[in-house]
């Protein structure tokens, strides 16, 4: 696998969820996995081992020569390390501004992938993941195309989100080693006249997948193609939808850390204790213990839906709601969760920024967990709320519809406020009856969202690539 994040080492979202937890479970099912990311700054070397001293990679005319660090963990993860491009305090950029060489810091990390392959490990399935790790698919059917070392090596693509495409001027063709060649044409890496790292992706890899099923579908359409629909539609047959797991190590209610109180489905007693513990920790009055608290755990973003939250504030709190949230992201929104918590002060909470002590607070001691996104390829905190019995109000779409079902939780289709607030009305009227909401509970606590049942698909769709040699 080649990624741009791998948690616990670097992470800024899902990307890295997946990336980190999805091989081991692949070891479990029998498989051999290795991990390529870059050695950014943040990146901890005291239990890595250096283990290639010089692998260079040319992009001509210039050199770049990127060793290898090792941390083994249930799964081997390698750190491609070459301090000009990644020793850097940001992983894309810094105070909002991308780095303006991330064309060529992710080429140099595509084209380690294939060097990799040729001389530390090689796999049967080159595995790439996002925008970031989109040329590798694409190196490997062209620069490296004709190079028998890597007969056999099949590639697969995983969008986990369509809406960034790695976009940089023509001229980067030249930096990445592909200048002169055919590839800039709509069916190989051009798009309205820039380069798209995400079509290296989509146009060049044998098989693509997304993070949910619903998303592959989405994806084929105008609304949430980016463009890129008819690219999707043209590779339907190669395209799938997987879901992503989630690591229940980390995220249990029985177990947590940093919760006030451990419960489970045979004792939910714990539960009203984080409660407290989370009206404490926002500043919340005791007349939120015995209404429905809404927790909030989000990128302040349009896609996330929070200019909806924003519409129905005012709403939100007539419905006789609490709300604390936590989140960073564009200032105009990041603004106006301030705003609708100065109205409401004794209602509405927020913290800026982003805490994961505070994350799990909030997934353990909230009633309902709030999610409108405009589009949401799988989410994650969705299913985590279940595993907290923390009922999710999502809208329909993308993963959030494939994992929220009627009796785990409440969803709401249209994209507008007053469909919000409907959603939030009947969440209202099924929290007024104390053992109908326990219900609700217990059957969201009881879903299995592990990474097992998705890795095993991803073995399966492994598989099936390698039959076809």
């Amino acid at each position: 696998m080649v990624a741009s994040e791998a948690a616990p080492f670097a992470k800024t979202g899902g990307l890295a969820d997946v990336v980190g937890s999805l091989p081991a479970a692949l070891k479990a099912l029998g498989h051999e996995v290795a991990v390529l990311v870059p050695r950014y700054a943040t990146v901890d070397l005291k239990n890595a081992r250096r283990v290639y001293d010089l692998l260079p990679i040319w992009l001509p005319p210039q050199r770049y020569d990127t060793s290898l660090y090792l941390i083994e963990r249930e799964t081997p993860f390698y750190f491609l390390d070459y301090p000009p491009l990644y020793d850097r305090p940001g992983f894309y950029g810094e105070d909002g501004e991308d780095y303006p060489d991330n064309h060529i810091r992710f080429a140099v990390l595509a084209q380690a992938a294939l060097e990799f392959c040729r001389r530390v490990w090689r796999p049967d399935i080159l595995h790439a993941h996002d925008w970031q790790a989109g040329l590798a698919p694409a190196y490997l059917r062209t620069i490296y195309g004709n190079d028998p070392t890597f007969l056999g090596i099949r590639s697969l693509f995983t969008i986990h989100n369509v809406g960034y495409h790695g976009l940089f001027p023509a001229a980067a063709m030249a930096d990445i080693g592909l200048g002169g060649s055919e590839e800039f044409r709509p069916d190989g890496l051009e798009f309205f006249g820039k380069v798209c790292y995400l079509k290296g992706g989509l146009n060049y890899a044998d098989a693509l997948n997304t993070v949910s099923p619903t998303y592959a579908r989405e994806i084929q359409t105008p609304e949430y193609g980016f463009g890129l629909d008819g690219v999707l539609r043209a590779r339907s047959q190669a395209l799938s939808g997987i879901l992503n797991g989630v690591d229940y190590a980390e995220w249990n209610p029985e177990t947590d850390a940093f919760i006030a109180a451990h419960y489970s489905t045979a004792d939910l007693s714990g539960k009203r204790i984080c409660k407290q513990d989370l009206v404490n920790e926002f500043g919340l009055p005791a007349e939120a213990m015995d209404a429905p608290l809404i927790g909030i755990v989000s990128r302040f973003t349009s896609q996330k839906g929070a200019g909806l939250v924003a519409e129905a504030a005012d709403d939100l709190v007539a419905e006789g709601y609490y709300l604390a949230a936590l989140g960073t992201g564009e200032p105009q929104y990041e603004e106006l969760f301030l705003a609708m918590a100065a109205r409401h002060p004794s209602r509405i909470a927020v913290r800026l920024g982003y805490d994961n002590a505070l994350a799990h607070k909030i997934e353990a001691g909230a009633d309902l967990f709030l999610m409108p996104s405009h589009y949401e390829p799988c989410g994650l905190n969705q299913i985590y709320s279940l595993k907290y019995g923390t009922v999710p109000v999502v809208r329909a779409t993308g993963g959030l519809d494939d994992t929220i079902e009627p009796g785990t939780g409440f969803k709401f289709w249209n994209y507008s406020g007053s469909e919000l607030v409907g959603a939030l009305r009947a969440a209202r009227e099924a929290f007024a009856d104390a053992e109908g909401w326990r219900a609700i509970m217990l059957a969201g606590m009881a879903k299995d969202f592990s990474w097992s049942v998705s890795a095993a698909e991803y073995a399966r769709l492994y598989e099936r690539l390698g039959a076809r040699v």
